[in-house]
C-alpha cells in the first residue's frame, strides 16, 4: 500500500503565495518522480511542475517564474512554492509520484485526494 497526503491548499487574493506539501509514505523501493497537476473546473488535468530523483524540474509555461517544485529524497516528500497567485491558478492541485514498490518492485503511478487551491481577484 502506498499513499500521497497533501497538505497546504485554501483560498489567497491574487498576488499572495501558497505552499503545497506532498507526503509519499508505504512500501516505497524507490521514487522515479514527483510532481504537482491541476484540474480547474470544466478542464482537463494539466502538468504544473515535475522533480526527478535527480533533480531535473519541468514546468507548465503558464507557471514558469512564479511557481517553484522542490523536493526531499530522504523523507519522499515534494513541495510546491506558488508566488504572485493569479486567479488562473484556481483549480484543485493533486501530487502525482512515479514510484518503484518495495517487495515485487513494481512501477506504480500513484495519485495524492487533491487539494484546492482558489484564488480571488
Amino acid at each position: 500500500q502506498v499513499q500521497l497526503v497533501e497538505s497546504g491548499g485554501g483560498l489567497v487574493q491574487t498576488g499572495e503565495s501558497l505552499r503545497l506539501s506532498c507526503a509519499a509514505s508505504g512500501s516505497i523501493f524507490s521514487i522515479n518522480a514527483m510532481g504537482w497537476y491541476r484540474q480547474a473546473p470544466g478542464k482537463q488535468r494539466e502538468l504544473v511542475a515535475r522533480v526527478t530523483s535527480g533533480g531535473r524540474t519541468n514546468y507548465a509555461d503558464s507557471v514558469k517564474g512564479r511557481f517553484t517544485i522542490s523536493r526531499d529524497n530522504a523523507k519522499n516528500t515534494v513541495h510546491l512554492q506558488m508566488n504572485s497567485l493569479k486567479p488562473e491558478d484556481t483549480a484543485v492541485y493533486y501530487c502525482n509520484a512515479n514510484l518503484e514498490r518495495y517487495g515485487d518492485h513494481r512501477i506504480l503511478e500513484v495519485w495524492g485526494q487533491g487539494t484546492l487551491v482558489t484564488v480571488s481577484s
